[in-house]
């Protein structure tokens, strides 16, 4: 408290400490590196806007399944206890130039390389089933911490790195060497579809 001449009394604001300081800047970087995943997939899903707007493609993201756990009948059939299962095939799949499409995003913090461990054999399973198929699929991985750098990587060497057990991780050089990398812009938000064209349609 500071007594000043003129009679006016101030309270001294509460010194904030380094710690504290230094405390509430990492939540907020917590919160910030939780939401990257989430922002890959809205910069997906507003691209997928806008090729349906403009009638490129047909692609849309799978809903997560969900496993009900209660319900409340009382007040008309209302979910009060439910959690998310994990998901046994990917995120997003549909049409384009008459092939089918079937692809996942992952998001990373890590600089080095990309982990495996979220990635569920019920998806390998998947991927295989829709190369067998025919089918186009891929995975598109985003780089947060190299200036968020996104690749699209073929799934069939996703699949081969995944089944030899090597090593836990894709290292980042070679999704570079062995990946496509897809430039970000306004719209559409992330232009997979070029990168798609250039690799399974060989048009550029």
């Amino acid at each position: 408290m500071i007594k000043y001449p003129n009679g006016k009394v101030v309270k001294e604001k509460s010194p904030v400490s380094e710690t504290s300081s230094k405390k509430k800047v990492s939540a907020k970087l917590h919160l910030s590196a939780m939401n990257r995943g989430m922002d890959l997939e809205e910069d997906i899903n507003l691209s997928n806007e806008y090729y349906k707007e403009h009638d490129l493609c047909l692609i849309t993201k799978r809903p997560t399944p969900i496993n009900v756990v209660k319900v409340d009948y009382s007040k008309g059939a209302i979910i009060t206890n439910a959690y998310f299962e994990k998901q046994s095939t990917t995120d997003y799949n549909g049409v384009y130039k008459g092939k089918y499409i079937d692809f996942e995003a992952k998001s990373t913090q890590i600089k080095t390389s990309f982990p495996l461990a979220n990635i569920t054999p019920h998806q390998i399973a998947h991927l295989k089933g829709v190369l067998r198929h025919k089918g186009i699929a891929f995975f598109i991985i985003e780089f947060v911490k190299n200036n968020e750098e996104t690749y699209l990587l073929d799934a069939s060497y996703i699949i081969e790195f995944y089944e030899k057990k090597e090593r836990a991780s894709i290292p980042y050089k070679d999704i570079v060497k062995y990946g496509h990398k897809i430039k970000r812009g306004y719209a559409p938000r992330l232009d997979y579809l070029k990168v798609i064209d250039e690799v399974y349609f060989n048009e550029k």
